[in-house]
């Protein structure tokens, strides 16, 4: 179900004095990582947290991105340097060749039916303008085949390989329309599906014959389309919506016998069930009727004999092999727990490739076979920490202002007496805390005796399409006070110490910890920012113009006067005099998301109260810090902020 999932990715190098600042100010300022790294007023970070770090700061992973044409290797995303490159494995366990060496992470991977050669994405310095790459593994040619321009991403291969559908702005640069090109003739790309509105567009399987296309429209998280487009006619035809557009339907691919296609919908449930529809009568079939959570991944084998799909079972996955025909599915028993992901069939459908990750090991790729017999094939370094003492996060509930039980997950340490706490809220803000491999929480946990608790404030996905839009539009405070009950919770738990806590989220997370140290700053030690919305208005304004519209779907739109008016109400911008708590913000210049701009006037209004913060802003960095020199850095600033303002006893 790769086009449900968003991420953030989130170090000490040589410091230059300097006086460039990325805005204006007196704040002290000096730079990093051959001055790409702005920090200002943040002290010098003593060698000794760099050192106390290594280890956490050199853990890798590796998720499975294609099988070789033959299917006897992969193709894996991991990191040797500073960014993510793609990565040939021959067998379970060998060695991780390098095919790929450029200073930006690649992105997208969709290799070519019958053939090694395949298409990357890229962008530069994080800005998602992704282009399109042509890559012939075995000789390392590539070429680019977008525009340069535009952004390019979603793209899916025709059976017979002979062409693509992608999604691409190249129209005006705004519109998220579905191209169709012949990959070895880029300049005659041409549009098959033209976005009527801001909503969010792609393709997502060719038909056996290659003349239609399965089509996604994303308009919000509960308002998702299923479409077909007719290659010949030139016609779309809307599948899948609810009458009053409040349900999330993806498509997930044809059966291959051309009699209709599986989705996934909450159409029927509360929950996203797996489904399929019958184009020649018509009728919906749904499949996994029996099952109370969300169905999140799916696969089917080229010859569309096997299928296989995963729930997502109180943040945890479950694997279900299918049989595409009859619809029967049966629980795959004996996989270590944790989240699954990137299902992929081998060309020949006798293995399924997975990428698995635990609380105690990051992700990795695993084969499993016809026999539902697992065998590992990537063996990520984990910096000689020894795992085993990782400590596993225990799944609570607590009740919210209005009654609501507000799931979260808690890391405690092993150390006695009351620990301090660290409240981690994830971004989205449609996402979900699920309990991943974590060296940044184990770090916390055992570097600072800190508890984490990652909780799953209302409007988090996972719970049902009744609990994710709690927080929608004039609501969106009701998502703070869940923050505000958690407070009242850790209050109530003898081993965690209610008068030393601290915030951190980014993206919407980051609105999150600026909101609640609005409202909460008399029970908080610090916060930390990163890429966060400081002023809904000002971000809906200048967010960038291809995802204006989705967000004004969640958020509320800010032309509309008594919608501005509120927005501008729980701005926290807008309520620095009751912000009391040390901040520091962490922003990418080349976020296309939140803009710099939310970043730098957050930071000017508290700087103009005379309030404690401070400053990071990568310049070659985007949404979140995918290079590893600068995420080093931000780990080790945010371990001496913690040291500073968090965990001092009170005197």
């Amino acid at each position: 179900m790769k086009l449900q999932a968003t991420v953030l990715a989130l170090a000490l190098a040589t410091t230059l004095s300097t006086s460039v600042s990325s805005a204006e100010t007196d704040a002290e300022t000096r730079t990093m990582n051959n001055g790409q790294l702005i920090l200002e007023d943040i002290p010098e970070i003593p060698a000794r947290i760099g050192e106390q770090l290594s280890r956490y700061q050199n853990i890798r992973s590796a998720a499975f991105r294609a099988f070789s044409a033959d299917g006897e290797a992969i193709y894996v995303s991991t990191r040797f340097g500073d960014v993510s490159q793609l990565h040939k494995v021959a067998q379970a366990g060998g060695y991780r060749q390098q095919l790929t060496f450029f200073e930006e992470p690649i992105g997208g991977i969709a290799r070519q039916p019958g053939s090694d050669r395949m298409i990357f994405s890229m962008d530069a310095g994080g800005n998602e303008f992704s282009q399109l790459f042509l890559l012939d593994p075995n000789t390392g040619h590539y070429e680019m085949i977008s525009d340069g321009e535009s952004r390019n991403g979603a793209v899916v291969w025709s059976h017979d390989g002979e062409r693509i559908a992608y999604q691409s702005t190249r129209r005006d640069g705004r519109a998220n329309d579905i191209w169709v090109m012949d990959p070895d003739q880029p300049d005659q790309a041409e549009i098959a599906v033209e976005a009527p509105d801001g909503s969010w567009w792609g393709a997502v399987d060719w038909s056996s014959d290659n003349q239609k296309l399965l089509v996604v429209q994303y308009r919000s998280i509960t308002d998702v389309r299923v479409h077909e487009f007719d290659m010949n006619e030139r016609e779309l035809q809307l599948r899948e919506a609810s009458e009053v557009g409040q349900s999330a339907n993806f498509p997930q691919g044809y059966r291959k016998d051309g009699t209709g296609y599986f989705f996934t919908t909450d159409q029927f449930s509360d929950f996203t069930q797996l489904a399929f529809r019958n184009t020649e009568t018509d009728k919906v079939t749904v499949i996994t009727e029996s099952i109370p959570w969300n169905v999140d991944n799916f696969a089917m084998s080229d010859d569309g004999s096997k299928a296989a799909f995963t729930v997502n079972e109180e943040g945890m996955s479950q694997l279900y092999r299918l049989d595409p025909q009859s619809f029967t599915y049966s629980k795959v028993e004996g996989l270590p727990v944790g989240v699954v992901g990137g299902l992929v069939f081998s060309p020949d459908g006798d293995k399924l490739a997975l990428s698995l990750n635990t609380p105690k090991s990051p992700t990795d790729v695993f084969m499993l076979d016809a026999n539902d017999q697992l065998a590992r094939w990537t063996y990520s370094e984990v910096g000689g920490l020894n795992t085993d003492t990782f400590v596993e996060p225990e799944l609570v509930r607590f009740a919210s202002f209005d009654g609501l039980e507000v799931p979260a997950f808690v890391y405690k340490p092993e150390a006695e007496g009351p620990a301090p706490v660290i409240i981690s809220i994830h971004g989205g803000p449609e996402a979900q805390y699920r309990p991943y491999f974590s060296g940044t929480v184990q770090l916390w946990v055992q570097q600072l005796g800190a508890a984490v608790i990652a909780p799953n404030v209302r409007g988090s996905a996972g719970y049902g399409k009744n609990y994710v839009s709690l927080d929608n539009g004039f609501n969106r405070e009701d998502s703070v006070k869940d923050i505000g009950a958690l407070l009242d919770w850790i209050a109530t738990q003898p081993d965690l110490d209610a008068s030393r806590v601290a915030v951190i989220g980014g993206s919407y997370g980051g609105y999150m910890v600026l909101a609640s140290s609005v409202h909460y700053s008399d029970k908080l030690k610090a916060a930390v920012d990163i890429v966060g919305i400081s002023n809904f208005v000002t971000f809906l304004e200048n967010t960038e113009s291809y995802r204006r519209d989705l967000r004004r779907a969640e958020y509320g739109d800010e032309r509309d006067l008594a919608m501005r008016e509120h927005l501008e109400a729980i701005s926290p911008n807008n309520h620095v005099d009751k912000i009391n708590v040390p901040m520091f913000v962490v922003q990418g210049e080349n976020d296309p998301r939140v803009p710099v701009t939310e970043a730098e006037q957050i930071v000017a209004a508290l700087r103009a109260a005379d309030k404690k913060v401070w400053y990071m802003n990568a310049l070659n960095e985007g949404h979140g810090y995918a290079r590893k020199e600068n995420a080093d850095v931000y780990q080790e600033a945010t371990v001496l902020f913690f040291e500073q303002y968090l965990l001092p006893e009170k005197d």
